[in-house]
């Protein structure tokens, strides 16, 4: 079972391989459905595409917009250069481009997009029989429905979102951006308005709003919770779902990489368990668990997997939990005989043998006494840190870092690099914005 991760840059999709995705979802810079993320360049698609296939890994990219008229001849000339590049499988939802890719690039492996809201086995056959490799599932199914596609169409790949961001609207498939804003969630630019505040007006009181208050601030009626179902891995495990898929293309790299090593490390706990036809009994459940909710997210909800769930929306407010901050990432490490830092002589580096400098690219401020975790793709590596002392690359001592500075640190034991360095915040975080930090 594939762990599919998403990766709105280049870099985020190699953190997100190194973290262990068995696959990545990443698109180009046109005709995928987060148009406002960084993503890939063309050179940028050809270096992802030789990074996840050095590391034995697939990049699948997303060509899921619904496509106007304009939009064919310049994507029908993507299409070929994908194909060129040797990408594992392009992500389509509307039929007139998945007609595009079997006409100009007949090589390339289909994926059916979410958006293109697959309920039944009935629908789930057809599109096997048209040419369908795999099928990323409607949100909107149960597990029991899930399992009677699976066994009545038993060649088909069937992929499942199982972690992130849910939509209001029926697979994805919103006209309320659209209307409100003129940017089109069906063609990449949702500006998430159902996450707004949204007052009743009755129709023959035009002008005359009132309030349904949930708190101060307001409702928020359309305002869906956030997905996971870490605690169904293992049904889902042995059901034989081919792919498993976690949101987040406009993420950073904090929340792609350790979502994912999260998951990397429940699957693999739960397939050696299966193996050993005993329980993960090895592995801590619960400070997996824990680590989940150390990423920002909204209220969590297991959505439609047990049928429909009641409680899925959160109507009271539209703010992300955030309790740690992203503070950068280890981008060098230096044994401290050869380091930059080799003839300064500080109280930490007595015992120099223990001793390693890591360079860190910093994203958000910390300044000495701050305790500081460093995450690793194993998570039995992380470490906990007090700052001391801080320099710059010019070895001066600073007090404090900056964001889009980079960082030396005297710290010891073993420290990788893709390390990443974050904080518990001392005040939560609850950010009503849509949070890419």
């Amino acid at each position: 079972m594939e762990i599919l991760a998403p990766a709105g840059s280049l870099e985020k999709l190699k953190y997100a391989v190194v973290y262990g995705a068995d696959a990545v979802y990443a698109a180009g810079k046109d005709f995928g459905l987060r148009a406002k993320a960084a993503n890939l360049s063309n050179q940028e698609l050809i270096e992802a595409v030789e990074f996840c296939h050095s590391h034995q890994r697939k990049l699948y990219v997303p060509v899921n917009i619904f496509a106007h008229n304009r939009d064919i001849d310049k994507l029908t000339e993507h299409l070929k250069f994908l194909q060129e590049i040797q990408v594992d499988a392009v992500i389509v939802s509307d039929p007139g481009v998945f007609s595009l890719v079997r006409e100009n690039a007949p090589n390339l492996s289909i994926h059916l997009s979410t958006q293109a809201n697959t309920t039944s086995y009935k629908s789930a056959e057809f599109w096997y029989n048209q040419g369908v490799e795999r099928i990323i599932l409607a949100r909107e199914l149960s597990f029991n429905e899930i399992i009677e596609i699976k066994k009545k169409v038993p060649g088909l790949e069937l992929e499942i979102f199982i972690h992130g961001a849910m939509c209001i609207s029926y697979s994805g498939r919103c006209l309320i951006s659209a209307f409100l804003n003129n940017r089109s969630a069906n063609q990449g630019l949702c500006t998430h308005p159902c996450r707004w505040q949204f007052s009743l007006c009755e129709e023959s009181r035009p002008g005359q709003y009132f309030p349904i208050e949930e708190d101060k601030r307001g409702t928020y009626i359309l305002n869906s919770k956030d997905l996971c179902l870490f605690e169904e891995l293992n049904k889902i495990t042995v059901a034989g779902i081919d792919g498993i898929k976690i949101e987040g293309r406009m993420k950073s790299l904090y929340y792609v990489a350790n979502t994912v090593r999260i998951y990397r490390a429940a699957i693999d706990a739960t397939n050696q368990a299966a193996a050993d036809q005993q329980v993960a009994s090895h592995i801590d459940w619960s400070l997996l668990r824990e680590e989940l909710n150390k990423v920002s997210h909204r209220q969590w909800t297991k959505g439609f997997f047990y049928g429909r769930d009641n409680d899925s929306q959160s109507y009271n407010n539209s703010t992300y939990q955030r309790d740690y901050q992203f503070l950068g990432e280890i981008v060098k490490v230096f044994d401290l005989s050869q380091s930059p830092l080799k003839g300064i002589r500080t109280s930490i580096d007595k015992d120099a043998d223990d001793k390693v400098v890591v360079e860190v690219n910093v994203r958000a401020k910390f300044e000495p006494g701050d305790e500081i975790e460093f995450i690793f793709p194993d998570y039995r590596h992380d470490k906990q840190i007090t700052v001391t002392q801080i320099y710059d690359l010019e070895n001066n001592v600073i007090g404090q870092s900056n964001p889009n500075q980079s960082v030396r640190l005297i710290v010891s034991g073993h420290f990788p690099l893709a390390g990443i360095a974050r904080k518990r915040i001392a005040s939560p975080s609850r950010n009503h914005a849509d949070d890419h930090i």
